[in-house]
């Protein structure tokens, strides 16, 4: 497969995140968002297991990588969806794509402290502009910090438990593959969510009820496009050029998160948003890694404190 094609796959990739954004914002407002995130996520995993097992790559899995499918499930799925789904009934879907683009720098600076990264003058400079690219976005032109919505807070909350369950997958996929782990972690974190929103939505099976023909459209195209096959061809992507490279393409979905927005939801775009997005790229570029391991000279790069 070229470079060419692995590129461009990626820019598809992140259209259809950063439209599912938006196309979670459309169902949470018709739905119980924790019910319908949990029949979203079986759906998801149901996908992945049956893509594995017609390609045989179905296997019985080891009681060590039963523990790390649990406890990144725990994270990737019921922590990550859940403040998600809550979050966007709180919130804008603009703000929501901008405050996820944070999820490589995040996950960066937990690498550096569960994984050993280099704290690099780049990756620290990064940090800075990226969270104060955040606070433009969720200030949204406000004058103090008692204006940041609770959406905000769970949106950003989605993102920290995105980023641990990164660092958890990162150490599980030293010997198991990305797409296995993945279809397993749908299913089990599915089952959880849906057990949660028994307590939470007791009402939530009936809100099911309400769903027309174009409100399962967007259900199964998120559950099957953005969730299901989204991941296992970033996961691909990830395999054939790197982490790093395939990580600095999570920059487009902010923008195509605004633009969706805009003209789908109606939702203005202010200039702090602009400002915001423009920092938070700058800031993921520097504080992923991206330059570090692009051979830039290590004079450039030199590790903090020392």
């Amino acid at each position: 497969m070229s470079r060419s094609f692995i590129y461009l796959s990626l820019i598809v990739i992140m259209m259809i995140w950063g439209l599912n954004v938006i196309a979670l914002k459309i169902l949470v407002e018709h739905f119980s968002p924790v019910t319908l995130t949990s029949f979203r996520i079986l759906t998801a995993g149901i996908v992945v297991i049956l893509i594995l097992f017609f390609t045989g790559q179905l296997r019985k899995l080891t009681r060590k990588e039963v523990i790390y499918i649990g406890t990144a499930a725990l994270f990737s799925v019921v922590a990550h969806h859940l403040f998600l789904a809550v979050g966007l009934t709180k919130t804008t879907a603009s703000n929501a794509g901008l405050i996820l683009a944070l999820v490589p720098l995040v996950t960066s600076v937990l690498a550096v402290v569960f994984l050993g990264n280099r704290f690099t003058v780049f990756r620290f400079v990064g940090i800075l502009l990226g969270f104060t690219g955040v606070m433009f976005v969720v200030l949204n032109g406000k004058t103090g910090i008692h204006h940041v919505s609770i959406g905000d807070f769970y949106i950003f909350l989605s993102v920290l438990s995105q980023a641990i369950s990164f660092i958890i997958i990162k150490k599980a996929t030293d010997t198991m593959d990305s797409k296995v782990m993945t279809g397993w972690m749908l299913l089990f974190g599915s089952l959880l969510l849906f057990f949660i929103s028994l307590w939470m939505e007791p009402d939530g099976l009936s809100s099911l009820a309400n769903g027309t023909i174009y409100l399962w459209m967007i259900f199964l195209a998120s559950a099957v496009f953005a969730t299901a096959l989204g991941h296992m061809l970033y996961n691909r992507a990830i395999k054939q050029i790197g982490a790093a490279e395939s990580a600095i393409f999570i920059n487009l979905n902010p923008l195509f998160s605004l633009l969706g927005a805009y003209f789908f939801l109606g939702e203005s775009i202010s200039l702090s948003q602009i400002m915001g997005f423009i920092l938070i790229v700058i800031g993921v570029i520097l504080g992923s890694g991206f330059l570090d391991d692009s051979g830039v000279p290590s004079q450039r790069s030199k590790v903090l404190g020392k």
